[in-house]
């Protein structure tokens, strides 16, 4: 669908929450055609005065009065985690389309009100960024559901990141208000191997990790995931600030940039000369958007690659395929090749195809409500299993809606 000069229907979106989600969301925005930032709100007056700024646009008191203005289309939630069912409610009961920040929600209860709502609203619930949508992932699905490498048997995920030692305010050590590794870091992860493996976990048993007395919370996690038709997945994640996983990568960051290893320990060095709780919020203000230290922003560098959350390899019947931030190796029995994802031309390109198809044709995404859900699920079951030294069955799965082009039932 197009305007009257030929450009695509511009997509009018309300921010809710100018803080890390949306700075790290900018250089989508600035690049992206088919969305345009209209109205924002958030608590910060430095953030909304630099939003009315870049954007010519309006910032608002609250939720509801953004929601108010005809301009607004869709919402997207950018608030911390423990805020999301609250402002999902409110943006669907207005009639807009949702792209919440993962994860859904902190509760399965929370994250069910949040479905049920846009459901009753009639309205498109979304779940993104997370890396699911990245397009070495996407590109290794539309593989496997061309039915050329076989099917899943087993996938092996890692990550090593310094995620626990960058500056945190209180809240995000804390693992009942969204704290820690599961809830900000699992829940990629976890997409990102449903995706690959079709969506139905069966069950999960895990182990969590809290190792360190100066940063109380969960850490590091390892789990295995069974799915329903016998293939399985083993996940590993660690904050800790060591081992830095991104050597798999060719020293290609998170973000699709380049990363330098010389840099080995920056985190911590940088966290010990921080004296108190009080200056380590501080700290992680100084990155929100509106401030000095705000990084990506409009004018940032392009990524040299695509985003990418650590190694992953699917081994399926035919073949092996390692994803790469450039694209994924297939090796089969006798040869390998490299299929190349092309570069980035928009970051987070596949989070904006899923909101605009939504909203403008009406196509429900693979990252729907429902999706999240039982992503969620998955990431509690993580927590569960290591607190009771269990396996937890799960039971509001879904399956991974084929990508465009493919047959039904060849995922």
């Amino acid at each position: 669908m197009a305007g009257s000069d030929g450009d695509p229907r511009r997509i009018g979106l309300g921010i809710c929450g100018l803080g890390r989600a949306f700075s790290l969301m900018l250089p989508t925005f600035a690049r992206d055609v088919r969305v345009r930032p209209v109205a924002a709100t958030t608590p910060g007056r430095a953030a909304r005065d630099r939003f009315e700024r870049e954007f010519e646009a309006p910032t608002y008191d609250d939720l509801e009065s953004l929601c108010r203005d005809p301009a607004v289309e869709a919402v997207y939630i950018a608030s911390p985690h423990q805020f999301h069912r609250e402002h999902a409610e409110i943006a669907a009961r207005a009639g807009k389309h949702v792209l919440v920040d993962k994860p859904l929600a902190l509760t399965l209860e929370d994250a069910e009100g949040m479905v049920m709502a846009a459901r009753e609203a009639g309205v498109h619930l979304i779940v993104g960024p997370s890396h699911s949508f990245d397009e070495p992932v996407a590109l290794v699905h539309r593989l496997i559901a061309s039915g050329e490498v076989g099917r899943v048997r087993m996938i092996n995920a890692l990550n090593f990141t310094d995620f626990l030692f960058r500056p945190r305010r209180p809240e995000e050590l804390d693992p009942a208000t969204g704290g820690g590794v599961l809830s900000s870091q699992a829940i990629h992860q976890i997409d990102v191997v449903r995706r690959l493996g079709g969506g139905l976990v069966r069950s999960v048993t895990a182990a969590i990790g809290d190792w360190d007395a100066a940063r109380p919370t969960e850490g590091a996690y390892s789990a295995l995931m069974r799915f329903e038709d016998g293939a399985f997945a083993s996940l590993t994640y660690s904050g800790y600030a060591r081992y830095d996983s991104d050597e798999l990568m060719d020293w290609i960051g998170e973000l699709g940039h380049a990363k330098d290893p010389r840099a080995y320990g920056k985190a911590r060095t940088a966290l010990a000369e921080i004296v108190d709780e009080e200056a380590e919020t501080a700290a992680k203000r100084r990155r929100n958007y509106g401030f000095p230290d705000s990084k990506p922003d409009l004018d940032g560098p392009f990524p040299q690659a695509h985003e990418h959350f650590g190694f992953v390899v699917v081994s399926c019947e035919c073949a092996d395929l390692r994803l790469t931030p450039r694209g994924v190796w297939i090796m089969g029995d006798r040869e390998k090749r490299f299929v190349d994802a092309g570069p980035p031309d928009i970051p987070r390109r596949g989070v904006m195809d899923a909101l605009y198809e939504a909203a403008v044709f009406g196509r429900e995404p693979l990252q729907s409500g429902e999706w999240g859900l039982a992503s969620l699920e998955a990431c509690l079951a993580i927590r569960q299993s290591a607190h009771e030294g269990r396996t937890i069955e799960l039971r509001r799965q879904i399956a991974a809606r084929p990508p465009q082009g493919a047959r039904e039932g060849e995922t």
